[in-house]
């Protein structure tokens, strides 16, 4: 009552029979306890000249691009985050069914949603599960997150990300439980994905023991330079080919990009080459990035001529 509908402790009183004092103790008291948290929402400052030469020269359908200041990288995701949040809210309709990926971008956006409720919606989860000690950031726990805050249902892929070999991705994917998430993909409508990176000072697969570094010397030395549901590629765009590619539990490649909204979350400077790459492959058609990110994808392009 006093910080949802604005009523004075002296209004409470009346309402409630209590005390104005007691009213002030138990308002106390719910902070004491974090029944109550006070947060400075803080304005998200954009750059806007850097949202449509963006757009424009990666011909993307819209780009949000935060004005980072001097915030740490932690910071900035939070920030990032609170940005993609907004924005993927302006997206939602009935009867959406929302796929996710994973990483700490999307449980970021997630984090920042405010809650409410659209008919019909649905989320998928996309990828494979990390079986990670951060869960948060795992695709199963975003999904279920996702549907809770948004009071929709959301499917679980009863996978993990990555398997032993081709023919045991094969031999799960004729599962008929498999299948029928798989079937679930082709029904996304928007597409929540987060920008990975193979540089080793920010590659959570990496950093996380997802990939081992000789796994991760043999994606550089095949040219990528980042992924997106866990589907590598080169800077042009190009689809990595090596045997780990066809050891991933995922959405495949030609079903992400007849998604029609394919938002992707990611910024630092170690993500204007996956970014670059994304945007080529036709992954994502939109993106919520920071200015440090937007200027290296600029100046990439640049020195190839073409900025």
């Amino acid at each position: 009552m006093y910080y949802q509908d604005r009523l004075t402790q002296e209004q409470i009183a009346t309402q409630t029979g209590y005390s104005r004092s007691m009213v002030s103790r138990l308002l106390t008291e719910a902070r004491d306890q974090n029944v109550v948290e006070i947060r400075i929402n803080h304005p998200l400052e954009r750059r806007r000249d850097l949202e449509e030469t963006l757009r424009a020269l990666l011909d993307l359908k819209a780009v949000q691009v935060l004005a980072r200041g001097a915030l740490s990288y932690p910071h900035m995701l939070r920030r990032l985050g609170s940005l993609a949040a907004r924005f993927l809210e302006e997206l939602l309709f009935d009867n959406v069914t929302i796929g996710v990926s994973w990483g700490t971008a999307i449980s970021e956006t997630i984090n920042a949603l405010r809650p409410r409720s659209r008919t019909g919606l649905h989320v998928v989860q996309m990828i494979g599960s990390l079986g990670s000690p951060d869960p948060d950031i795992d695709g199963s726990e975003l999904s279920r997150r996702l549907a809770r805050t948004l009071a929709g249902q959301y499917t679980t892929f009863p996978v993990p990300l990555f398997v032993d070999s081709e023919a045991t991705r094969q031999a799960l994917m004729s599962d008929t439980r498999v299948q029928r998430v798989v079937e679930r993909f082709k029904e996304v409508d928007l597409a929540l994905l987060g920008v990975g990176t193979i540089e080793p000072e920010r590659s959570s697969l990496l950093r996380g023991n997802y990939l081992s570094e000789a796994q991760l010397g043999e994606l550089q030395r095949a040219g990528a330079v980042g992924d997106v549901a866990v589907i590598h590629f080169d800077l042009q765009g190009r689809l990595v080919d090596i045997p780990l590619a066809r050891q991933v539990m995922g959405i495949d490649p030609e079903t992400l990009v007849q998604r029609p909204l394919r938002l992707g979350v990611a910024g630092g400077q170690y993500k204007s080459k996956p970014i670059l790459g994304a945007s080529r492959a036709k992954f994502i058609n939109m993106l919520v990035t920071d200015e440090v990110a937007a200027n290296g994808v600029i100046q990439l392009l640049r020195s190839e001529g073409r900025a």
